[in-house]
C-alpha cells in the first residue's frame, strides 16, 4: 500500500482542529458531493467500492444504504455507532480521538447521499478524552458551515448531535443502541420487524453505520471506487495482548495474521511463541498457531469457524492459561447481559460458575461435557448477538486446549504446555 488513507495523519499535534483538517484536503470530498454529485450516484460509489461495515458484521455499507427507504416527505435519521465496547477493540476510538473531522465528513456525505437531516452519534461514555474533541469538532464545523442550515450554501441542512451512553456493552447492539437514544433502558428489539433501515429510531427509516465506516466515505469520494480498493481496500486491526508493538493498524483487508502479529506488531516477546489469537474480538472464536496464515476477512476466518467481527487482534503467548482465559470472557459477557432472554441470562452464569469451579481446583471431568453442552444450547437461541459471543470461544477453547482443562481437572492446579500447541513461531 503507497500510503496510508484512515491513520495518515494521527499523531499530528493539533489534527483535531478543523484549520488543520481543511490544510490536507478536509471537506473537499464533502464539497463536492453536495455540489456536483446526485445522492443516488453516490450510494453507487460506496457499492462499488466494496466497502462493508466496520462495526463486526461486514454488511456491504452500499447495499445498507439503498435498503433504506426514501419516499418523498419522510424523515429519515443518520445513527453512527461509537459505542466501541467489544474487548481488544479500539479503532473507532483512535480515529475520533485522533481525527474526528473524517468521521464527521463521512456523516455529512452520508446524510446527503441518503437524504436524512438529522444525525447522531452515539459515543461510549468512557471516551472522555474522545468526546472532547468531537464536541469541539463539531463545533468547529458548525462555525464552518458543514453542519446545520443550508450548508455550504446548497440548500442542505444536516443537524448532529452527540449522545453520550452509559457505558453498556449491549448498546452495542444496534437495536439497544436505538432504545437507549430513545431514553429508554438499552434491550435489544425483536427482528424482524425492527432492522433499522426500516423501522429505526423513533420508528422510522435509519441509516446506523459504525464509526470507521464513516471514515472511509471521504476517501471513496476522492478517489473513486477503483482507486479505493488499489489500497486493499483498508481496514483498521486493532492489535493488543503478548505483542510487542500493540496499537491500530491501516493494512489492506485480507492481511495474514501471521504478517500483523510479526511484521506490524512486533510479533511476542523474546523466548515467547504464539499460543492463541482472538481474531476479531473475544467474541470470535479462538483460534491456534496453526492458524496464523489465515487472512485476516470476512469469509477466510468463517470457515474456520471464527470471524473477522470488529478486526480486533487479542494475542497470547505460551504464559497463557487458556481456561482463565475464557473464564474471564465468559465474566464479561455475563456482568454486560441485558438480561431479557434466557440463554444468555442464566447461561452465561452457568458457565462463569463451572469454570470457576475448574479453576479452583474442585473441577471434575463431565465439566467439560456440560461447558460444551450448555454453550452449544446457547448457540442460535439468544435474542440478539451478545449471548451468542459466548459459545465460540468457549467452544474453540475445548477443541483446540481440552487438555488444560483436563490438565487443572486432574491436577487442581495450572499446567501450561506450550509445545503441545505445535506450530508455535517465535
Amino acid at each position: 500500500m503507497a500510503e496510508l488513507l484512515l491513520t495518515k495523519y494521527l499523531g499530528q499535534p493539533g489534527r483535531e482542529a478543523i484549520d488543520a483538517y481543511l490544510a490536507t484536503g478536509g471537506y473537499q470530498a464533502a464539497t463536492r458531493a453536495l455540489t456536483e454529485l446526485a445522492p443516488e450516484g453516490i450510494v453507487e460509489m460506496v457499492e462499488a467500492s466494496g466497502l462493508r461495515g466496520r462495526g463486526g458484521a461486514g454488511f456491504p455499507t452500499g447495499r445498507k444504504w439503498k435498503l433504506t427507504p426514501k419516499r418523498e416527505g419522510e424523515v429519515r435519521y443518520l445513527v453512527v455507532n461509537a459505542d466501541e465496547g467489544e474487548p481488544g477493540t479500539f479503532k473507532d476510538r483512535t480515529l475520533i480521538e485522533g481525527d474526528p473531522h473524517q468521521i464527521l465528513e463521512g456523516m455529512l456525505i452520508t446524510a446527503f447521499a441518503n437524504q436524512v437531516h438529522q444525525a447522531y452519534i452515539y459515543l461510549r461514555g468512557e471516551f472522555f478524552l474522545g468526546y472532547e474533541r468531537l464536541r469541539r469538532a463539531l463545533r468547529d464545523a458548525y462555525a464552518r458551515g458543514y453542519a446545520g442550515k443550508n450548508i455550504l450554501g446548497t440548500g442542505f441542512d444536516l443537524e448532529i448531535v452527540i449522545h453520550r451512553g452509559a457505558g453498556a456493552y449491549i448498546c452495542g447492539e444496534e437495536t439497544a443502541l436505538l432504545e437507549s437514544l430513545e431514553g429508554r433502558r438499552g434491550f435489544p428489539r425483536l427482528k424482524p420487524p425492527y432492522y433499522p433501515a426500516i423501522r429505526g429510531l423513533y420508528d422510522l427509516p435509519t441509516v446506523l453505520n459504525n464509526a470507521e465506516t464513516m471514515a472511509h466515505i471521504p476517501h471513496i469520494l476522492r478517489l473513486g471506487p477503483d482507486g479505493y480498493k488499489a489500497y486493499g481496500p483498508p481496514i483498521l486491526y486493532s492489535v493488543s495482548g503478548h505483542v510487542t508493538r500493540p496499537g491500530v493498524k491501516e493494512l489492506p483487508i485480507g492481511t495474514p495474521l501471521s504478517a500483523i502479529i510479526f511484521e506490524h506488531a512486533g510479533g511476542v516477546r523474546q523466548g515467547r511463541t504464539v499460543k492463541a489469537v482472538f481474531p476479531g474480538g473475544s467474541s470470535s472464536a479462538l483460534l491456534t498457531a496453526e492458524h496464523l496464515e489465515t487472512p485476516a476477512d470476512f469469509e477466510p476466518l468463517a470457515k474456520l469457524g471464527s470471524m473477522l467481527g470488529s478486526s480486533a487482534i487479542i494475542v497470547m503467548d505460551d504464559t497463557a492459561c487458556i481456561p482463565a482465559v475464557i473464564r474471564r470472557t465468559v465474566e464479561f459477557y455475563r456482568d454486560e447481559s441485558c438480561g431479557k432472554c434466557t440463554p444468555c441470562r442464566e447461561g452465561t452464569v452457568w458457565l462463569s460458575q463451572i469454570l470457576d469451579r475448574i479453576l479452583h481446583g474442585t473441577g471434575r471431568m463431565e465439566d467439560l461435557d456440560l461447558l460444551d453442552g450448555i454453550a452449544r444450547n446457547m448457540t442460535g437461541t439468544c435474542f440478539c448477538p451478545l449471548g451468542e459471543s459466548v459459545p465460540p470461544s468457549l467452544r474453540a477453547s475445548l477443541t483446540y486446549f481440552r487438555d488444560e482443562y483436563v490438565h487443572h481437572v486432574e491436577t487442581g492446579a495450572c499446567g501450561i504446555a506450550p509445545a503441545a500447541v505445535g506450530g508455535a513461531r517465535a
